[in-house]
């Protein structure tokens, strides 16, 4: 009774090991990709180094927002068209030659200097408090001085609505000193209008002064 009970469980047992055998195979599935665990190791690995190495050299994106701005900005003083009259050597496409090549200078300089191991220094070094709000009342001056500027430089002309300007940002960014900020301010305007209008041959708006100056 004991030989014939038991004798169809052991008759059982050579086909659960075969389907084990089976199932652990050379030729079972070993997942979607059919890659093993160390086949996936390398790849991941390698990932995360990537995304550290970009991680740790993330100036290079500053490099080339330089590099596109520079190239832009010489190709428009190539396509610039020149119709005043140019006065001298210097004329409305030096400033913009010099600007982009400065551009691609820094560009180049900035990449080689983060490649050699370069890091700018973390923000807080800077003396800025973060948990401080925005200071509105600096923001909205300084935005009505310069659209007061827009708006005043074709009547009044550039050297009054340029000394209006500089005066008005000086007294937004907390200047009081009312007997010596205008005369700075008139100064500053009267170079920059004969630098560009005289130098630069860039023709700005005189007003009523044109006459005068």
């Amino acid at each position: 009774m004991t030989a014939e009970s038991t004798g169809p469980d052991e008759s059982t047992r050579p086909d659960e090991s075969a389907g084990t055998a089976a199932s652990t195979g050379p030729d079972a599935p070993q997942g979607p990709a059919g890659a093993t665990g160390s086949d996936r190791e390398p790849t991941q690995e390698q990932s995360t180094t990537t995304r550290s190495w970009l991680r740790d050299h993330s100036e290079l994106g500053v490099c080339v927002l330089l590099l596109a701005i520079g190239t832009l900005v010489l190709a428009d003083a190539l396509t610039m068209s020149v119709d005043i009259a140019q006065r001298g050597p210097i004329g409305p496409r030096t400033v913009p030659f010099v600007v982009g090549s400065a551009l691609l200078l820094v560009a180049v300089l900035l990449a080689v200097d983060v490649l050699r191991g370069g890091r700018g220094e973390a923000e807080g070094g800077e003396d800025v408090d973060l948990d401080e709000p925005a200071d509105w009342r600096t923001v909205l001056l300084l935005s009505g001085v310069f659209l007061a500027t827009a708006v005043l430089i074709g009547p009044l002309g550039f050297p009054i609505a340029g000394a209006l300007l500089f005066w008005g940002s000086a007294y937004a960014l907390g200047s009081r000193h009312y007997d010596r900020d205008p005369l700075i301010a008139a100064v500053l305007s009267l170079a920059t209008y004969f630098l560009f209008d005289n130098l630069l041959g860039v023709p700005l708006p005189g007003g009523p002064l044109m006459g005068v100056i």
